[in-house]
């Protein structure tokens, strides 16, 4: 029977340079970084509302290093993976830990069930995965913004996002024996899409499509300006959401 290999919608590559080069934006000192907070916060909430005190633990994508900063002072063993060599797809050592926690990364993996699959391996027996990324609900403006720009022929320059119903058929194809996925908003205002497009770089969550865009135009860039800003309110701020969802799965 013949195995079909997943479509190439996000290139590695591309997503590891954005990473790389977020760590060079990170050193500076009004840089971004409200989505991965967001996401540490929730996580150790969530730890401390279960009561749970994991003993081995597997990091991935926290960049800030904060999470595994804040699990090593409860006594927790933390391996972090290193963002720049990041590959969510590559089978995990099976068995191994009691928590795994991904954040942010698994949003733009090509195989994302099987990538799902992998972290299942590599937990324990009763061991939990915790994964945060960004949904579907997310940056409606940009998007807005994006198609304004290009009305004839729009070229494809948004990652396509998952829903929290696909989310939830995925942990089950990946034989999760529980699962649970959840959504929150996180509203952010900007002044402009220009710092939107700053920030989203900043926190490495730029394009990583396979097929890379052209650049705008200078025509295409003042029209995709002024489509954004069209959803200002009274102060001349727009409200862009970040929808976060959260996968949570325990393995049999």
């Amino acid at each position: 029977m013949e195995t079909r290999s997943p479509p190439r919608i996000f290139s590695r590559q591309r997503r590891i340079a954005g990473l790389r080069r977020l760590l060079v934006r990170q050193s500076q000192r009004d840089a971004a970084r409200y989505v991965m907070d967001d996401m540490v916060e929730d996580v150790l909430e969530r730890l401390e509302f279960m009561r749970l005190a994991p003993k081995r633990v597997l990091v991935i994508g926290d960049w800030t290093g904060t999470l595994a900063l804040s699990l090593r002072g409860n006594g927790a063993a933390v391996e972090e993976t290193d963002v720049r060599s990041l590959d969510e797809e590559a089978p995990l050592p099976s068995g191994q830990f009691d928590l795994i926690v991904s954040l942010a990364s698994l949003g733009r993996v090509n195989d994302l069930p099987g990538a799902l699959l992998h972290l299942r391996a590599a937990l324990a027996e009763d061991g939990i995965l915790l994964a945060s990324m960004i949904g579907a609900g997310s940056l409606a403006n940009l998007r807005r913004a994006m198609i304004a720009a290009e009305p004839d022929r729009p070229s494809a320059r948004m990652h396509p996002l998952v829903d929290n119903a696909s989310a939830s058929g995925l942990m089950q194809r990946a034989l999760f024996r529980r699962q649970v996925v959840d959504s929150r908003s996180v509203e952010v205002a900007f002044s402009s899409l220009d710092r939107l497009v700053q920030d989203l770089r900043d926190q490495g969550l730029g394009s990583s499509l396979a097929s890379a865009p052209p650049p705008l135009g200078k025509a295409a860039l003042e029209r995709a300006r002024e489509a954004f800003l069209a959803g200002a309110n009274d102060q001349g701020r727009v409200i862009e959401t970040f929808e976060i969802l959260t996968l949570t799965g325990w393995k049999d």
